[in-house]
């Protein structure tokens, strides 16, 4: 069954036809959750908690553009829901935290699994804005709308995430070197 014949009986509340969907698209939106929540069991929750309002809002899809943007919207939307009463609860971050030194990119080699731990420690606001900003295209703009904070607000916490992820990519490329050293 194609995506147009799936949308009209989920529309019609075709308990087969949503069991479908879900298992069509729980894995990508699932990827999508783990980059926007805390651990995998928030991002387990956020994932139902996304199905249950694509399943409410699907009649309002009215097929122009992409459903799968349309339903990834609505994942990011509840990831940032939790977040919005408490967006600035974790801001714990000290400026001298903050490293300016560059990082010799030969030397740093990192999978992408340890560079998504490191931005997954971020603090909640930042980690927000670098996720909307950085790796899903959102304009400072809507992500300030979607936050409901200034745009400058949105730049500055994208360059203090930056900032921070050097900081922390610093610090175990130094402790690599510490490990690889008392080894010889």
């Amino acid at each position: 069954m194609n995506d147009r014949e799936l949308i009209k009986k989920c529309k019609k509340n075709n308990r087969e036809a949503q069991s479908e969907l879900f298992y069509t698209y729980k894995d990508r939106l699932f990827a999508l959750c783990l980059k926007y929540c805390k651990n995998y069991n928030e991002a387990e929750d956020n994932l139902q908690d996304s199905f249950l309002a694509i399943f409410e809002k699907i009649d309002q899809y009215k097929f122009k553009g992409s459903f799968e943007g349309w339903m990834k919207r609505i994942t990011i939307n509840k990831a940032i829901d939790k977040y919005r009463d408490n967006f600035f609860s974790d801001t714990s971050i000290k400026e001298d935290m903050i490293s300016d030194t560059d990082i010799d990119v030969e030397l740093v080699n990192f999978s992408i699994d340890e560079l998504f731990s490191f931005i997954q420690k971020l603090p909640t606001q930042y980690k927000l804005v670098f996720n909307l900003y950085e790796l899903d295209d959102y304009t400072h703009k809507e992500i300030a709308k979607m936050l409901t904070i200034s745009e400058g607000t949105s730049k500055s916490n994208l360059h203090r995430a930056k900032a921070l992820l050097k900081t922390m990519i610093i610090s175990e490329v130094d402790d690599q070197k510490k490990t690889v050293l008392s080894n010889e």
